[in-house]
């Protein structure tokens, strides 16, 4: 990305869901995953099309996800397709017995850019429970082992909820033994098999931004955060203080200079996610249609959409995120909003930061 990249022409992130199958039973799985693949997937010339459509979009991060898109036999010829357009794929595959050194190598043969495993647990009991299928935790430790022995980056992503947030100590630690180039912290959205009752508090959301934030510190690999917009709003709260400043309206102590780096990606701002049958959504979270690829070309959809366009204008943020002011970097998740409330413009309601402007005039 340069200074001039344009969240509101191209998305800095796409996502396609090749696939809803999967051999998993997730309890957190947004998509309701089965063993079987969907009739009315994208074929694969169906496939092919959308990947030339995502080239023309140039996003920094194209991102392969399912369900498992090894149950789909053509997934390493895309995986090709898309490195032959300019685009640096990243594919999530399910720890499962499909996931073989062979297969590993074959994505690596493929140029595959980087291959994101999911770790939820520091241990096979905790892990496992959240994966619903036993020897998930040793597939998947061995296929990161696997990885770093051909050379193929990795990341570990996390769904953080009330299941495992006392565990991420120990996951760092174990995470430590390996060469990851990433540990993606996804912040639980209570939709598709995720419950309301996993989904921690502000409070508790807090006390985890603070871990995150001393693992970044500490860390050999980057650490980030997804479904947590506010965690941008923490970092700069915490730059400043270790200047003696403390943020209160925007502008004031300068606070809008200690954020290079930090990009104002939301549902459907920067992000956008085209689902197994072609629908195209704000995120994979968010299941609000804005078009579909069988329909019009994802270049036309991201731009053009009265939703995306919608979630990209912050005037329309309601509640404290309509009046806060981070809204411009931050604007909190607009999927966990609708998840929890039906209304995507809604406040964050994992969010515990106090406007300026409630502390000084009280309740909206």
């Amino acid at each position: 990305m340069t200074a001039s990249f344009d969240l509101n022409r191209s998305p800095l992130i796409v996502v396609w869901e090749t696939t809803q199958a999967c051999d998993l039973a997730c309890r957190h799985c947004r998509a309701h995953t089965q063993s079987k693949r969907h009739p009315l997937e994208l074929t694969t010339m169906e496939a092919e099309k959308l990947i030339r459509d995502i080239a023309d979009l140039k996003p920094p991060i194209f991102i392969l996800t399912g369900g498992d898109p090894l149950k789909r036999s053509d997934i390493f010829y895309l995986v090709r397709r898309a490195v032959a357009h300019g685009l640096h794929p990243t594919l999530t595959p399910s720890a499962t017995p499909l996931l073989t050194r062979e297969a590993i190598a074959d994505l690596k043969r493929a140029h595959l850019s980087r291959m994101a495993m999911s770790l939820d647990g520091a241990s096979p009991e905790s892990h496992d429970a959240c994966r619903g299928v036993p020897g998930s935790f040793a597939r998947t430790l061995e296929a990161i082992h696997w990885a770093n022995e051909f050379g193929l980056p990795i990341q570990v992503n996390t769904s953080i909820s009330k299941r495992n947030m006392h565990d991420l100590e120990n996951m760092a630690n174990l995470l430590k033994q390996f060469k990851l180039v990433l540990w993606s912290a996804f912040f639980l959205v209570p939709t598709g098999r995720a419950q309301m009752a996993d989904l921690l508090s502000a409070h508790e959301v807090e006390q985890t931004f603070a871990t995150l934030y001393r693992f970044s510190k500490e860390l050999r690999f980057k650490v980030k955060i997804t479904e947590a917009q506010h965690y941008r709003r923490y970092i700069i709260q915490q730059r400043l203080k270790s200047k003696g400043q403390t943020p209160f309206t925007a502008g004031e102590n300068g606070w809008e200079k200690t954020i290079p780096g930090l990009l104002p990606i939301n549902d459907g701002k920067g992000f956008v996610f085209v689902s197994h049958t072609g629908e195209v959504c704000p995120s994979g979270f968010l299941p609000v249609s804005a078009g579909n690829v069988r329909v019009d070309s994802l270049t036309d959809i991201y731009r053009n959409s009265p939703v995306l366009k919608a979630l990209r204008d912050t005037s329309n943020l309601q509640g404290k995120c309509g009046i806060c002011e981070f809204k411009e970097i931050c604007g909190g998740s607009r999927a966990r909003a609708y998840a929890v409330t039906g209304n995507m413009f809604a406040e964050d309601p994992c969010c515990n930061y106090v406007p300026q402007q409630l502390r000084v005039s009280g309740p909206i």
